[in-house]
């Protein structure tokens, strides 16, 4: 084994991730290679790179995907060494035995660890040999749904349906009763099919009161393995994490001990090297307790979530994996190591919690990231960048270290007040408002805590109308020539012996309404809504033909009504069913004429890796179908018209 240090890099990745091993890899002193798809020509990692090459078109099966062309670009550029990131080829391992054919360095654990854990029903049956508990649950090779439907039931529901080869919470679905599990059992194998290409699952016993407890685990070649600690995840919605921290709240000396050997244990059962993730799910009803955690599986990759156990211990992991993958040992031994502070990291994503959770994109108009002490940003994108369709729609992840657990949330509640993102929707507000949650921050969480929270945590914003208000004014601003404030310069008529007043039309969030505008000599006043204070801090952001108002991380869209803006071929049926976002329709589950019951499945769209049911709004019947399943629908498409009685 050699201890030359690599000399240089290919990242075999986009995004954020892509540019955080990029910084690590020039801090070494590593000459940097990126590649991109055609619609990240211009992204941040390949600004950031010393040399970057293209490798396809947009979707990902066509480029970061491909193993062939990735070589292609290292062969090229003469790269050393492959650094996969998270996601994509990352956990392939064909991909890193092409990369040893190729005689390139693989930074990242040998094709057989990442085999052996690959598939959770065999890394389930080969850590229990190792002596570390595993969920009750079946994980044969049987797939046909009746029989799975039969397991199901002999294990108890509610049961837990997971992708064999899955992660990220993708082919993943929770069913409470036999009446659901056929349904959820074909959705589950068909986005496993999609993001992994294996549609095979496993069933398990869904923990009641579930904590998400994972250990980061580091090896080398010398034989050497220590864990980093634990990290908790259990702040998910739909089994993404969204808010993790480093240390777990109210974590017992003994069980991370336990917990610690448990991980090392695994990961040396299958000879692993290098970074990896050894995830546990801990029954939180009693506390955390040393005969109260499970072995779910083992992400053979860096985490998402790595920087948190970076801020408690002070290591870089992304230079621990290029000095591993050089053939050096571990820096520290499991005695060198110690827990200092606590960090918390939010995901921030280009999402609508308002509808959904719903993906959005496009430009991103203005972008504010904060900074402050114990504050930390991992982002891969700028202001002017678009957020398209074709991948994970994260937009940076925020972290916040501290002293205590109170200070790490009190400062990324702060940075989160000052993040400001004008363009695609986000979760921003979500992700304060978990921060300050009273429960989240007294310990008092478990995995379903959001989908228990979700309708304080999503509340209406008391100030829209206020913030809608000064979207007005700005918008009036824009159209109104200098000195029209005068009645004397008015357009469209005044009056005498009172203020000026006008109707003034717009368009909020596409919906048309109406304020009324006073000019009076001191000024400007909008009358709209519910009369109250606006918010303290408004930004209001340019999105031609109208503006983007901002205010407490939400996003509202004014513009002038467009008076075309109107389907006259389907003006008398008002049940039009449109595609939430870009993306694929995966499945049409109806057909004309056939009648529907409010909250029918009528279709299923996929984007980015995640399905999305659209259901009927209301009873009625299918009078149109406009799309087949296989094609690509932009956002707003009609893909299926109801007529309802109200309609007709």
């Amino acid at each position: 084994m050699t201890h030359r240090r690599l000399a240089s890099v290919l990242i075999a990745n986009r995004g954020e991730i892509a540019c955080r091993v990029i910084r690590t890899a020039k801090a070494l002193g590593m000459h940097t290679i990126a590649v991109y798809s055609e619609a990240d020509r211009d992204a941040l990692h390949v600004a950031l790179a010393d040399e970057a090459h293209g490798i396809g078109p947009a979707p990902a099966a066509d480029s970061y995907l491909r193993i062939d062309r990735i070589l292609e670009a290292a062969r090229a550029s003469g790269a050393e060494s492959i650094h996969p990131g998270y996601g994509f080829l990352s956990e392939r391992p064909d991909f890193a035995e092409a990369c040893a054919q190729a005689g390139i360095v693989f930074v990242g654990p040998p094709a057989s660890a990442i085999r052996a854990m690959g598939l959770k029903d065999a890394a389930k049956a080969l850590v229990a040999k190792a002596g570390v508990p595993v969920v009750p649950g079946y994980h044969g090779a049987r797939q046909e749904p009746d029989f799975l439907a039969a397991e199901a039931m002999a294990i108890g529901y509610p049961v837990l349906i997971k992708a064999v080869a899955g992660g990220g919470g993708k082919g993943m679905r929770r069913v409470e009763g036999p009446d659901g599990f056929t349904d959820a059992l074909a959705s589950a194998q068909r986005e496993a099919q999609n993001a992994f290409g294996d549609p095979r699952v496993l069933v398990e016993k869904y923990v009641l009161s579930p904590r998400h407890v994972e250990i980061q685990v580091f090896c080398d070649a010398h034989g050497n393995a220590v864990h980093l600690f634990e990290r908790d995840c259990s702040l998910q919605r739909r089994h993404q994490k969204v808010i993790e921290e480093a240390p777990a709240p109210g974590m017992p000396d003994e069980v991370r001990a336990a917990m610690g050997r448990s991980a090392v244990e695994a990961a040396k059962a299958v000879g692993y090297v290098g970074a990896g993730t050894v995830e546990f799910i801990a029954d939180g009803r009693e506390g955390l307790r040393p005969d109260g955690f499970w072995f779910m599986e083992m992400n053979t990759r860096l985490q998402v979530e790595h920087p948190v156990t970076e801020a408690i211990t002070g290591h870089d992991l992304v230079e621990w994996q290029f000095r591993v993958a050089s053939g050096e040992a571990l820096p520290v031994d499991q005695a060198g190591l110690a827990i200092q502070g606590h960090a918390v990291e939010a995901r921030l994503y280009a999402e609508d919690p308002d509808h959904g959770f719903l993906p959005s994109t496009g430009p991103l108009r203005a972008l504010r990231l904060p900074d402050g002490e114990g504050i930390r940003v991992d982002t891969g994108v700028r202001a002017g960048d678009r957020v398209t369709p074709f991948y994970d729609p994260m937009i940076a992840k925020v972290i916040a270290h501290g002293a205590t657990r109170h200070e790490a949330l009190d400062r990324l509640a702060g940075a989160l007040g000052r993040t400001l993102v004008a363009g695609p929707k986000t979760n921003v507000a979500f992700l304060k408002a978990l921060a300050e949650a009273e429960d989240f921050r007294a310990g008092r969480f478990d995995t379903g805590f959001i989908d228990r929270a979700l309708d304080s945590l999503t509340a209406p914003n008391p100030h829209r109308d206020g913030a809608i208000r000064a979207g007005i004014r700005a918008l009036v601003a824009r159209d109104t020539p200098a000195g029209t404030g005068s009645p004397w310069d008015a357009v469209d008529g005044f009056q005498l012996g009172e203020a000026r007043r006008q109707v003034y039309p717009v368009a909020i969030e596409g919906e048309p309404a109406e304020a009324v505008l006073h000019w009076r000599p001191a000024g400007l006043t909008v009358a709209y809504g519910t009369p109250g204070p606006e918010p303290e801090a408004v930004a209001v952001i340019a999105a031609p033909p109208g503006v983007l108002v901002l205010a407490e991380g939400r996003q509202i869209a004014l513009s002038p009504p467009d008076p075309f803006a109107v389907d006259l071929d389907h003006i008398d049926q008002g049940g039009a069913i449109k595609a939430p976002m870009h993306g694929r329709l995966v499945a049409v589950l109806v057909a004309p004429g056939e009648t529907v019951v409010r909250g029918q499945r009528l279709a299923v769209v996929e984007a980015m890796k995640m399905e999305h049911a659209l259901t009927a709004p209301r009873d009625g019947t299918v009078a149109e179908v406009t799309a087949e399943a296989g094609q690509q629908v932009a956002e707003g498409a009609r893909l299926i018209t109801l007529t309802t009685e109200d309609a007709a």
